[in-house]
């Protein structure tokens, strides 16, 4: 007789092993490298300053009958900041604004080669914006343009434009080689998968 008794089947350990690794959630997204709690952080500060500058603005305005010269300057450019910030978070989740006819329609297939192909046309306007935005800063520093408002060199402005457009594109990069997948996201934010699934649900 080969080997020994077999062991009785009540007696048989069917607990898997430590090794094993869990497996994974549906709902849960590709991981990312670089966390998306950097735009999301921005977002709130950037907003925080902008309604400080205001309120401000309206304080000095209701006491003094004056305001701030450099507030509406400033202001113009926390928005456009903050929009690009929000961008590129919004890059990194696969939420930017689109027809979710054609986009969240189809097989699964069809929809990943919707977003693959999506995230390579942002990479490539925002890849063109950052070159053309360098060279604009560069002729911003050469001739020492100055802003129409306040009159501060204009390079304090124009060098946020390269550095947020080259983080765009390298979000939508990472978007491409996730497959179209959207980045892992916080469950408890509004653009979570779980939540995404509930807002869908009839």
């Amino acid at each position: 007789m080969r080997g020994g008794p077999s062991e009785p089947a009540f007696m048989s350990d069917s607990r898997p092993s430590d090794s094993t690794p869990p497996p994974p959630a549906a709902d849960q997204g590709a991981p990312t490298r670089v966390p998306l709690a950097i735009e999301d952080w921005l977002t709130v500060i950037i907003m925080a300053l902008l309604a400080l500058i205001t309120f401000a603005n309206v304080l000095v305005r209701y006491f003094t009958d004056a305001s701030f010269a450099w507030t509406e300057e400033v202001s113009v450019f926390l928005m456009i900041v903050l929009a690009m910030v929000a961008g590129s978070g919004a890059v990194a989740r696969n939420r930017h604004i689109r027809i979710e006819h054609f986009a969240d329609s189809g097989s699964p297939q069809r929809q990943r080669r919707l977003a693959v192909f999506g995230a390579a046309m942002v990479a490539l306007l925002f890849t063109l914006l950052t070159v053309l935005s360098a060279r604009l800063l560069v002729d911003d520093v050469r001739y020492g343009e100055t802003s129409p408002g306040i009159g501060v060199p204009q390079w304090w402005y124009t060098m946020w434009l390269p550095i947020i457009s080259a983080a765009i594109t390298l979000r939508a990069v990472g978007l491409m080689l996730r497959g179209g997948r959207a980045a892992a996201d916080n469950p408890d934010l509004p653009t979570s998968a779980a939540v995404r699934d509930e807002e869908r649900a009839p």
